[in-house]
C-alpha cells in the first residue's frame, strides 16, 4: 500500500482511510491546524495522517537528551534478546491486561511490547502510565518501523513545555486527573453524575476509568480521530471526549436498570460498541460543544487535586483505599458519627457527592448551630472563620431545607472594612433539599439590592453597589486565571478572585446559580431569596422565610 503499512492488517482497517489522493498539509498556523484536525482533514488518508503525526510530534519541545530511533536500534536486542515478543512481560507501570491491538498485524502486536520495554529502560522515572500501550499501538499504524515509533513516543513522554501536558506518567498525576475529571463531570454532566452516584458505591472508581475509555476501549477509527486533535490541542481534548462519552452513555442507558457492581463494565462495553449508536464525527461534535473551563483553569484544578492527594499521602499506586473513595461518602458521612438537626445521613451524602473531589476525601465537622450557639452573626463568624471550605445548612419554619457550599474562609470579608465585602470562588453553589432536591450552579452575585432592608434601603445598598462597581469585579471573565480556585492558593493577584459570597456585621449574601441568591439578616432569624425565572427553575425556598435551625459544617481530614 505505502511505506506506512508494515504493521497494519488491512483486513481490519477501515477502508475509508486507505485513500491515496495525494493531499498534502501545508498550513502551520495553530488555528488552521486546529480546524483541520477537528474536521478530519487527514483522517481519510493513511499516508497523510502518518506524515502529519510525524510533523506534529517533531515539533513537540523536548528535553535536551531525548532517546531517538538510533537509541532503540542500539538497545532493543540487548533488552528483548531472542524471546518471543508476544510473550514479553510488561513493566508494572502499565496495565498488563489492556494492550490494545487495534488493526495491527502479528508483527505490530509483538512490536508494542518490545517498544514498551525499551521505553521503560530509557524512562526510569515513569511510575504509572496505563495509556502508553494504546499510544504505542496507535502510532505503530503510522510508523515506518519500530525505531521511528519509539522515537515519536519518546518525544511525547519527554515534552518539557509546562503549558503542554500530554500523558500522565506518575500515579499522582493519573489519580489527580481522575479527580479533575470527576469535578468536570459534576459540573458539566450533572444528570450522568447523579446516575453514577445513585448506582455506584464508589464514583471515583468509575471515573478512574476515564482514560481507559479513550486509550483502550474506543475502536481504532475513533481514537485515531481523537488523537488527531489531541496532538494539536493537548490534554484538554481528552477530558472533552470522555465527558461526551459519559453524556452519550447516560442518554442511551438512562431509565434502564443497572447494578452497582456492573457500572464500570457497562460503560466499557458501551464505549467498545460505540459505533452502534454514535459516529466519530458526532462524538467530536458533542465533545467540542461543551463549554469547558480554560486550559489554565483546568491546570489549576489539577494542581489543587494533586496537592490534596499529597497531603493525604496518596502518591503511589496502591489498592484503592477507603480514605480516597469519592462516594464512599458512606465512610466520609458515617451514620454512627454524624448528627444534624437539619439533614439526614442520606441527604448529607447527596450533598457530599456534589462537592469538589479534593474535599470529598474529608469528613464533615459541625462548627456552628443556632441551637447551641444562638442566633448571633458574630458567633457565626467566630466559629466559621479559619475553616475553608464550609457548608451552610438552613431549615425554615415552613420545613424547607436549603443551603450552600462556600469555598472561601469567612475571614476574607474583613478586606472590605465596614463595607459589605464580596469574595469567594466559582466552586460555590446553593442547593435545596426540601421540598425537592435541586442544585444550582454558581453565578457571580447579580442582586446587591438583596442587602437592602425595607426600613433602611440605603444603608446596605451603597456599600454593595460600590463593591460591585469596582474594576476587579466586573473584569472580563477571560482575565481571571481561575473562576473557581481561591487566588491565595496559587499566589495569584487579588483581581483574579471572583465574588460569590458577601458578609458584613449586618448581613450575609450568597450568590447561587440560575439567578438564585440567598440573603440572611444579622440576627440569623430571617432570610430572603432572589430568583430569576430565566431557566424556569423552582426557587431556592420562600422569597421571605424564618429560620428554624442553621448549621455550619467544616471538613475534617
Amino acid at each position: 500500500m505505502d511505506e506506512y503499512n508494515r504493521f497494519v492488517d488491512w483486513d481490519k482497517m477501515d477502508v475509508t482511510v486507505q485513500s491515496q489522493d495525494g493531499k498534502e498539509l501545508t498550513c502551520t498556523e495553530f488555528q488552521e491546524l486546529k480546524q483541520l484536525a477537528r474536521q478530519g482533514f487527514w483522517a481519510k488518508n493513511h499516508s497523510l495522517r502518518a506524515k502529519v503525526y510525524h510533523k506534529l510530534i517533531s515539533n513537540i519541545p523536548c528535553r535536551t537528551v531525548t532517546p531517538d530511533a538510533n537509541v532503540y536500534r542500539d538497545i532493543v536486542v540487548k533488552i528483548v534478546g531472542k524471546r518471543n515478543s508476544s510473550c514479553l512481560p510488561l513493566p508494572e507501570f502499565v496495565d498488563n491486561s489492556l494492550v490494545p491491538t487495534y488493526c495491527l498485524n502479528a508483527e505490530g502486536i509483538g512490536a508494542v511490547r518490545k517498544i514498551i520495554l525499551c521505553i521503560a529502560n530509557q524512562f526510569p522515572d515513569i511510575s504509572f502510565c496505563p495509556a502508553l500501550p494504546s499510544v504505542i499501538a496507535l502510532l505503530l499504524h503510522y510508523s515506518k518501523d519500530e525505531a521511528e515509533c519509539f522515537e515519536q513516543v519518546c518525544r511525547i513522554l519527554a515534552c518539557n513545555d509546562p503549558s503542554k501536558r500530554l500523558i500522565d506518567q506518575t500515579f499522582l498525576a493519573f489519580e489527580s486527573s481522575c479527580m479533575t475529571f470527576g469535578d468536570l463531570v459534576n459540573k458539566y454532566c450533572q444528570a450522568a453524575h447523579k446516575l453514577m452516584v445513585a448506582v455506584s458505591e464508589d464514583v471515583l472508581e468509575v471515573y478512574s476509568d476515564w482514560q481507559r475509555w479513550l486509550f483502550g476501549e474506543l475502536p481504532m477509527v475513533y481514537i485515531a480521530r481523537v488523537f488527531d486533535v489531541f496532538l494539536v490541542e493537548g490534554y484538554k481534548v481528552l477530558y472533552r471526549v470522555a465527558l461526551a462519552l459519559l453524556k452519550f452513555f447516560h442518554k442511551v442507558r438512562a431509565g434502564q436498570p443497572m447494578e452497582s457492581d456492573s457500572v464500570q463494565q457497562d460503560i466499557r462495553a458501551f464505549v467498545r460498541d460505540i459505533a452502534k449508536s454514535v459516529s466519530p464525527e458526532r462524538l467530536l461534535e458533542k465533545a467540542f460543544a461543551i463549554r469547558l473551563f480554560s486550559r489554565k483553569e483546568i491546570q489549576l484544578l489539577q494542581m489543587a487535586n494533586e496537592k490534596a492527594l499529597q497531603q493525604k499521602g496518596i502518591t503511589v499506586k496502591q489498592k484503592r483505599c477507603k480514605c480516597m473513595s469519592r462516594q464512599n461518602v458512606h465512610l466520609a458521612v458515617h451514620a454512627e458519627n454524624f448528627k444534624s438537626e437539619i439533614v439526614s445521613v442520606k441527604e448529607m451524602r447527596d450533598i457530599w457527592s456534589w462537592i469538589p473531589e479534593r474535599f470529598a476525601l474529608c469528613q464533615p465537622l459541625l462548627l456552628f448551630t443556632t441551637l447551641e450557639h444562638g442566633c448571633s452573626l458574630s458567633r457565626f463568624y467566630s466559629h466559621s472563620e479559619g475553616h475553608e471550605p464550609t457548608l451552610l445548612l438552613i431549615k425554615t419554619t415552613a420545613k424547607e431545607v436549603c443551603g450552600a457550599y462556600l469555598s472561601t474562609d469567612w475571614s476574607e470579608r474583613r478586606r472590605g472594612g465596614n463595607k459589605l465585602s464580596f469574595f469567594g470562588t466559582g466552586e460555590c453553589f446553593v442547593f435545596r433539599l426540601q421540598p425537592e432536591v435541586e442544585r444550582y450552579e454558581w453565578v457571580i452575585i447579580k442582586h446587591p439590592e438583596l442587602a437592602t432592608t425595607g426600613s433602611e434601603p440605603e444603608n446596605h445598598a451603597s456599600p454593595a453597589s460600590s463593591t460591585l462597581s469596582s474594576g476587579s469585579v466586573l473584569s472580563d471573565p477571560s482575565d481571571r486565571l481561575s473562576p473557581f480556585l481561591a487566588a491565595r492558593h496559587f499566589n495569584l493577584p487579588s483581581k483574579t478572585a471572583s465574588m460569590f459570597m458577601a458578609g458584613s456585621s449586618e448581613c450575609i449574601i450568597i450568590g447561587g446559580g440560575d439567578g438564585q441568591a440567598l440573603y440572611l439578616d444579622a440576627d440569623l432569624n430571617h432570610g430572603r431569596t432572589s430568583h430569576c425565572n430565566t431557566f424556569n427553575n423552582q426557587p431556592l425556598c420562600s422569597e421571605s422565610f424564618q429560620i428554624s435551625v442553621l448549621e455550619v459544617w467544616g471538613f475534617r481530614d
